[in-house]
Order: structure tokens, then sequence, then C-alpha cells
């Protein structure tokens, strides 16, 4: 798992229509549910992955912009080295954008689970299967909607789990939860 970045996001209780009933919420990579703490691409200080290396370039940018981060939560991210590419069912390589990426990791986090997140673009994260497309009671996925290891992610989608949920390839992320400083 490489370093990915950090992201406030504000965290979405479940769905009533996620048929999953072991889940609370959803901590998943992507903002479909779960929404980032700002529309924050375009002020360009992500990293190559799309999320930022530290908090405190979340906080300074939300100081520069009057942006309240009231009601987030911090999540740091590792990100598996391989996509899967559901047509070719294979695992590639893939490199984060040519963004500067120096991610600093927290000297505390804890595993939350693993996600599988949709790259059809291949810059920022756009769906997660398990709670976009309601994969999480299949998946068996925790009460945050992810799953419990990386290679319960590796052998759902080399299964076919994810196939025709969400246009790919798709990454694996491990999801921390980190303590604001």
């Amino acid at each position: 798992m490489l370093p990915a970045g950090y992201m406030a996001k504000r965290v979405s209780d479940s769905p009533e229509w996620i048929t999953a009933e072991q889940v609370v919420d959803i901590y998943s990579v992507s903002a479909c549910l779960s929404k980032n703490f700002a529309d924050y691409i375009s002020y360009w200080k992500h990293n190559g992955h799309w999320l930022f290396d530290t908090p405190e370039v979340i906080q300074e940018l939300a100081r520069q912009n009057a942006i309240d981060l009231d009601g987030t939560s911090l999540f740091y991210y590792e990100v598996y080295e391989h996509e899967f590419d559901e047509d070719a069912e294979a695992w590639r390589d893939f490199e984060p954008q040519s963004f500067p990426t120096r991610v600093i990791a927290p000297s505390q986090k804890a595993l939350a689970g693993y996600d599988v997140v949709s790259f059809n673009v291949g810059t920022s994260a756009e769906c997660s299967p398990l709670s976009c497309g309601n994969l999480a009671e299949e998946a068996k996925a925790n009460s945050h909607c992810l799953l419990a290891s990386l290679e319960q992610a590796r052998l759902l989608l080399e299964r076919g789990t994810f196939a025709d949920t969400e246009p790919g390839p798709f990454r694996v992320f491990a999801v921390y939860s980190v303590a604001w400083s």
C-alpha cells in the first residue's frame, strides 16, 4: 500500500436504500454520499492522487477560502499499487497524476476498512460500488460500508463482484480515521 493522502469529509449516515443492515455510516473514498469538505479541485492544492499531503494543507485552504471544517471527519488513505481492469480481468500498474505528491503519514491512525473505487477518468475517486452500487450486503461490508481486508477486496474484484457496477478500472484504498490536530 502506498501513501495517498488526506481528505476531510462530512460523513453521511447510511441511506435507507442500502440494504445491508450492518452499515451505519459511509466512509467511502468517493464523495457521492459522504461529501468532501469543499469543491477543492479548483484550488489546485491536491496531490497526484487528488487528495492532500497533510491535514495542514486542508486547514490552510479552508482558512484562506472561508470554508467551515466544523462537523468534518479527517481520513488518511493508502492505495494499493495496482488497479483492476475489469475488461481485461487483470491487475495493472498505475501512477499518480503529475502533481507533486509528498504525503506525510499520520503518527496515529485507526483502520476503518478498505474501499473499492472506480477511476474511469483516472484522476479523482469517482464511485464506490459498495455504497453507490449497493454491494455492501453481497460483499459483507462493515458498519462503515468498507471491506475487512485488502485480500477480500482483491478476491471480490477478481471474482467479478464489481463487474458492471461502475466503469472501471478500480483501485483499492485503506481508509483510516485520523484525529484533527
